[in-house]
């Protein structure tokens, strides 16, 4: 392996060794505390313009599989770990994570200091814009300096046409901000006939397909910068057709609503949070990557009610509706990857269009 660095814009620089593509890369660098599920986090869509440290230390120990991606294009910069397993140990012959990085043009280092870049990343209360660079020259951080992040990563990410997911059950429309593909799956489960359509839809593009109900997916990015015609879509929509957000999606149905989202102290990526049921005090682990977080004192309690919130740093995590049919997780109920206790979630989804379709 050659020698690769990770520096970052206050001019700290760490060493390791190269893996996956040896291309140069930039973007904000995070990290995820999960143990597992590496091939999910990396073809996420959430992690659009962003370098990803694992705190795993080991990761790479089994093979890339076809039946998981969340997206098939993944727009992730970088991938840094502290130890790589470059050998797939299923009996299934399949493509090892660097392999597969030089496939997607996705460079990664090894051989690194995961736990000092955790600790700087948490001390730094925000994410640090970094690049992985085969030599840490004055050229390399003049580039780095020099490179403007974007911020619409949504209309990046997000299909650019109508497509399907047929099923024979209820009719489903999902807005697509950077879709996961288990949101799909857990649908698909419940034999939803699925219509996706692109960030930008209106309400009357998606009210003229007859949906029983309708999804805001996760996606990546500030929600600020999603375009006001967005929230316009959810304030029309959440009248007529029951709606759930998830993600990106619920700070979307937040400021739709008029509460206020801010951003995160240190963002919260890993499988490992734990979340409280309000009304039953009911706690769950579930998948969080989320960088942005609904402000608790700027939901408006004769609209919207508070349904979760983080046991460590007492977030919003959950909010619904008073007078519609709406609700909305900041949190992954999918279970893509990690645990699959809040699944649920899209069964209380599909009884609230089995019960808006009996009032018709």
């Amino acid at each position: 392996m050659a020698a690769r660095y990770l520096i970052f814009e206050d001019g700290t620089i760490f060493e390791g060794d190269g893996f996956g593509s040896p291309a140069v890369t930039f973007g904000e660098v995070v990290f995820n505390t999960s143990m597992t599920g590496y091939q999910e986090i990396i073809t996420n869509q959430i992690y659009d313009n962003q370098i990803v440290t694992f705190t795993q230390p080991n990761i790479g120990g089994y093979g890339i599989q076809r039946n998981i991606y969340e997206s098939i294009v993944p727009t992730i910069k970088g991938v840094i770990v502290r130890s790589l397993s470059n050998v797939a140990t299923d009996n299934i012959r399949r493509l090892t994570l660097d392999q597969y990085l030089k496939q997607m043009n996705i460079p990664g280092i090894t051989n690194i200091d995961t736990r000092a870049i955790t600790h700087k990343l948490r001390d730094a209360g925000k994410p640090l814009k970094g690049s992985i660079v085969p030599v840490p020259d004055d050229h390399a951080f003049d580039q780095l300096h020099a490179t403007v992040l974007t911020n619409q990563q949504v209309a990046q990410v997000s299909t650019p046409k109508p497509y399907p997911n047929p099923g024979v059950g209820m009719s489903v429309v999902v807005v697509d901000f950077g879709l996961k593909n288990g949101i799909l799956r857990e649908l698909s489960r419940r034999k939803c006939n699925v219509t996706v359509l692109p960030y930008n839809a209106t309400a009357d593009e998606i009210l003229r397909l007859d949906p029983d109900g309708v999804v805001l997916s996760s996606g990546p990015g500030d929600p600020h910068y999603v375009k006001s015609a967005v929230l316009e879509m959810i304030r029309k929509v959440q009248e007529q057709v029951p709606l759930f957000g998830i993600g990106l999606g619920h700070e979307l149905f937040a400021l739709a609503n008029g509460a206020q989202v801010i951003p995160l102290g240190v963002e919260h990526h890993g499988m490992n949070h734990p979340i409280k049921e309000i009304i039953t005090d009911h706690i769950v682990y579930a998948n969080q990557s989320e960088g942005y977080t609904v402000d608790w004192s700027t939901v408006d309690r004769s609209k919207l009610l508070v349904t979760y919130t983080d046991m460590i740093d007492s977030s919003v995590q959950g909010l619904r509706h008073r007078q519609f049919p709406a609700f909305s997780v900041q949190f992954f109920p999918d279970g893509a990857p990690g645990p699959d206790e809040t699944d649920g979630l899209f069964d209380e989804f599909i009884d609230t269009m089995k019960r808006k379709e009996e009032r018709r």
